[in-house]
């Protein structure tokens, strides 16, 4: 049967036009990560030299944000925030994520038991997300991460904790994402990430000092919730009041009691677990 050229293109636009919709989504999204991510309003411009989407297409996707009201525009202003809207985003993840409300007694009892503030996070692309915090009442010095916050997977004890407990696949696969966007930086950055990897397949924890700010340790232990889904629990706190000999000696035991009473409430597993199994993968 003899196809006709103009019954062929007919039947390839429909899947050019398919193509083009899931284009401008993933600019949109990327252009409301470039919004949610800014400390000031921005405009147009700006959001062009960051995304690299040409400016008259990115005009047109922020009128669109504006008129589904995920945005607002500045009265007398080029510039732009995200509105309220957002929060219905993340009220329905966290409706159907219910380990907050499971892990939130632990979490309360590693930060008193200790003194540190705890945090519980998961990533997010590159970086890692709170996705809940817990302060302690006897803190000095604390690192005031609020939910919704980010931090770099890269050089920090949460982001570490996490590679942990990824299977190798993923982890490699992650950490080559990583090598692109860091760059020059890599042979760096590479050094300290991977050997708080190693050391928290042979301890179940990661430590690192003076990365998340300066001044501040911290310690994170990784686990797999049920349906594979990873999480860290980190702690952090003033380095005088817990230098590296007393995360690992004092502030671990406690920190992967937590864990696994999470890993165990949930039905999951603990990073020491996962820790086992990997050490003994090598042997």
């Amino acid at each position: 049967m003899h196809i006709s050229k103009s019954r062929l293109s007919d039947r390839e636009k429909p899947r050019e036009k398919e193509g083009e919709e899931v284009t401008a989504l993933a600019r949109g999204l990327d252009v409301l990560r470039r919004i949610a991510a800014a400390d000031a309003p921005v405009s147009n411009r700006e959001l062009t030299e960051w995304t690299g989407i040409p400016k008259p297409t990115v005009s047109r996707i922020t009128a669109t944000l504006v008129g589904t009201g995920l945005l607002l525009r500045l009265p007398d202003s080029e510039r732009f925030v995200l509105t309220a809207s957002v929060l219905e985003f993340s009220n329905g993840f966290f409706r159907n994520f219910d380990i907050r409300a499971r892990a939130r007694p632990y979490l309360i009892a590693l930060a008193e038991e200790t003194g540190l503030s705890v945090q519980l996070a998961v990533r997010d692309q590159l970086e890692m997300v709170v996705i809940d915090a817990i302060r302690p009442r006897s803190a000095v010095l604390v690192l005031r991460l609020e939910v919704g916050e980010t931090m770099d997977l890269t050089c920090t004890a949460m982001g570490r904790a996490y590679l942990s407990v990824l299977s190798q696949a993923d982890r490699e696969s992650l950490i080559g994402s990583l090598q692109i966007a860091s760059g020059d930086d890599w042979p760096h950055i590479a050094m300290g990430l991977l050997r708080g990897v190693e050391d928290t397949h042979r301890n179940g924890f990661a430590t690192s000092g003076n990365e998340l700010q300066l001044g501040l340790n911290a310690i994170a232990a990784g686990f797999i919730g049920p349906s594979g889904e990873r999480y860290s629990v980190n702690c952090s706190g003033a380095a005088h009041q817990c230098p590296e000999e007393t995360l690992i000696e004092t502030v671990a035991p406690a920190l992967l009691r937590c864990v696994s009473q999470i890993a165990h409430e949930i039905a999951g597993t603990s990073g020491a677990a996962t820790a086992n199994i990997a050490m003994n993968a090598t042997e």
